[in-house]
Parts: structure tokens; sequence; C-alpha cells
């Protein structure tokens, strides 16, 4: 390997033909920076859909009614179902002991609040204390509403920091008081919402507060609820999958609805939803590999066909090594060294262009699905390992037409 008279005889054969050399290495650089780029687009991929399902808790249930589409029990289509107070409390009896984490909420759109002079339309959410965690909002002042709250039917209020910035701008709004529905609320916190502006333009008081204040009485727009962790990712989903057909045909049950209509009762399960979407990146993963190792391929044979013309070319060359007392594995060896050596610059060439690439205009990237695309050291090792392979497989065939030579024969080759 180290044998400088080899080193000689590659770097005069790399000399002689520079722009042969030079296409033959393109070949392979651009296979690898093409499967690079495709795993790092690949990687954004799956951290876009992460930071989706980051936005609420990873593992919620949303409950939300819909409208009836078949009749049934005599009653016809078309009625709109409305959640009450006695179906939350009847999932808490329930299914309590299985529970994390669970809300209701009684929402008002459009609802004007006003501060001095400024004023704004914004959505109300009535709710428990534990809204907090599943909606993943981080305060930034203040405090979250709490069983206090709850319980007294507080006028206090929780706003956005979209909302905030709205009607109190660089003013520090806890503490201070606003005007909703006639009635004074006091701001007694300023939440973060990972969804971003639309999601901040929020206000959220007790639920208690809600219903009294707009006329809800026991009314209930959704629910939100999470269950106690899992050992593990497939035992979540398939202890979420059977909790969200229970708690579907309880709720139909009560409310009666057919049980194959799908229109009226909806239960959408993160979970679920999450398998899905990481299931489909997975196939995309691997399409992005194999589209890469054709590339790849391509390059290879490209890189083996120049060897064979090498080996045409060096006909005579090799004859005079085997008579004058060459053995056929130095033979294959001298073979391989060159083929691998203009695979593996070439090759490495193209990762190290593909990772500065992504690690330059990588984080620059941030559209809804895509997110910091990347490369992690394990697939640049597999990489690496892809290079020496290719180099050896492209060189092997034609060392080994060169190995079986005949002296005699290749001494008569002009």
């Amino acid at each position: 390997m180290f044998d400088l008279d080899r080193w000689d005889e590659i770097f005069e054969t790399i000399r002689k033909n520079k722009l042969r050399t030079f296409l033959t290495g393109l070949s392979v650089a651009s296979g690898i920076f093409i499967l690079v780029i495709l795993l790092g687009i690949g990687e954004g991929m799956r951290n876009g859909i992460a930071r989706e399902f980051e936005q609420d808790a990873s593992n919620l249930i949303l409950v939300f009614p819909g409208v009836t589409s078949k009749e049934h029990k005599g009653l016809n289509p078309g009625r709109r179902i409305q959640l009450k107070n006695q179906d939350y409390n009847q999932i808490l009896l329930k299914y309590g002991d299985k529970l994390d984490h669970s809300a209701s909420v009684y929402q008002v759109y459009n609802s004007v609040i006003n501060y001095g002079k400024e004023s704004g339309s914004y959505r109300i959410d009535g709710t428990f204390p534990a809204y907090q965690v599943l909606e993943n909002n981080q305060l930034t002042s203040g405090r979250f509403i709490n069983i206090n709250d709850l319980d007294n039917s507080e006028n206090n209020m929780v706003i956005g920091h979209r909302l905030k910035l709205d009607l109190f701008k660089d003013e520090e709004a806890v503490g201070k008081n606003v005007q909703l529905a006639g009635v004074n609320f006091k701001i007694v916190g300023v939440f973060s919402d990972p969804g971003g502006e639309r999601d901040e333009t929020r206000a959220i008081i007790p639920i208690t507060t809600a219903q009294k204040a707009f006329g809800g009485k026991n009314n209930i727009a959704n629910m939100y609820l999470t269950l106690k962790p899992e050992d593990n990712f497939d035992a979540a989903v398939a202890a979420s999958t059977q909790f969200s057909a229970e708690l579907e045909e309880l709720l139909k049950e009560r409310h009666t609805i057919a049980p194959d209509d799908n229109s009226a009762m909806h239960i959408n399960n993160y979970l679920e939803n999450a398998k899905r979407y990481f299931s489909l990146m997975d196939m995309i993963r691997l399409f992005f590999w194999g589209v890469g190792i054709c590339t790849i391929v391509a390059g290879v044979v490209g890189v083996s066909n120049i060897m064979l013309i090498i080996v045409k070319e060096r006909t005579r060359e090799i004859g005079i090594r085997k008579a004058l007392g060459a053995q056929p594995l130095s033979i294959i060896a001298m073979i391989l060294h060159e083929s691998i050596f203009v695979t593996a610059i070439a090759g490495f060439l193209g990762l190290i262009f593909s990772l500065a690439l992504l690690e330059f205009v990588g984080p620059l990237i941030e559209t809804q699905y895509i997110y910091n695309p990347t490369v992690n050291f394990t697939v640049a090792i597999n990489t690496v390992i892809i290079l020496v392979v290719a180099g050896a497989m492209a060189g092997f065939f034609p060392a080994w037409r060169a190995a079986r030579i005949k002296p005699i024969i290749a001494l008569r080759d002009e």
C-alpha cells in the first residue's frame, strides 16, 4: 500500500490522462454528493414533521364533534352534535386511571378585548390548568390559570405573546386589567406557543368563567386528552388506538350516533398520525438511498470502464511484469490500488462538498415540512464504506482480467 514506486505509477497515469481522470472522478463525486444531499433532505423532512408534532403534546388525543350523516334510532341525519360538561366528566370517571392530562375547552371566536385606547378581536379559550401542558404553552411572564381560578370562576386571563404586543406594546401586561364582554379581567400571565403567532393571538380564561360570561351553560367545544406513558413508541400507539376506539364508542352511544357514522364525532389521535408520517418518512429515506446508490453505481460503471481501458493500454507492461515473475495478486493489487484511489478521492470531495453545503445552507432552510437538513456521523461513515466498496468493485473485474493475461500474448500486443 505504501510502495512509492506504485504511487509514482498511479500519479503518472493520472498526469497522462488528466481529462479522463477528472470526468471519471466527477461521476463518482456527483453520485456521493447526490446521495448525501438526498439523505440530508430526508432528515430535514423528518425534523420538520417532528417539529409539527411538538406544537402540542406528542401523544395528544383531540375530540371534537361534527354533524350526523346517517339516521339512527329514529333521529334524522344532519344533527349537529354538542359536547357537554357531562361528557368530559364521564370520560374522567371511566378512564381517569389511564389519563395523564386532560382538559375540556369552551371557545368563543372574535371576542373584542379592550385595553385603554387599544382593542382587538381574539379567540377566547375557557379551559383547565392542564391545557398549558396539552397545548405546550410556555410562560414568558406571570402564571397560568389554576384550580382556584376554576373553583371560584375568577376573572383572570392568560394571553398569548402576540396579543400582548397588540394591546400592551412594550408595557408589562401582568397585573393589568382588560375589558372582555363588558367585564374586567386581570392579566395573570403571558405565554408563547410553538405554533407561532396564530396560536399566540388567544386569551385563556377558566372554563367556569367562560361558560358564565358568554352564556355557554354546560357546553364545550372539544376535549384534549393524553394517556399515561408506555414503555415504547409501538406500545403507546397501540394503547392510544385502543383508547380512541373505546372513546368514540362511548361518545357515539351517549349522543345517539350510528356506529358507522364517521362525520358526527372526530377523534384525532396524534400518535397514530405521527406513526403514519414517520413510516412515510422512512419509505422516502429508503427511496433516497436507492436513488443515491443507483447514481453511485453509474459512476462505478464509468470507473470500471476506464480501468478496462487502462488495462488494455498497459497490456504489454503487464506482460513484461509477469514475465519477470510478478504474481497475479500483485497485478490485481496494482489495478485495485489505482481504482480505489481515484474513487476515494473523488468520493471524499463529493462528500465534503455536500456536508459543507448542508452545514452552511441547511440551517437557512425552514419550510413547513423541511427543517435543518443534516447528515449524522453514522451516515457519513456508511458513505465512506460505500466509497471503498465502490472503488474495489470498479477495479476488481479489470484487475482480474489483467491478472489472467498470458505473458507471451501480452508481449505481442502493439
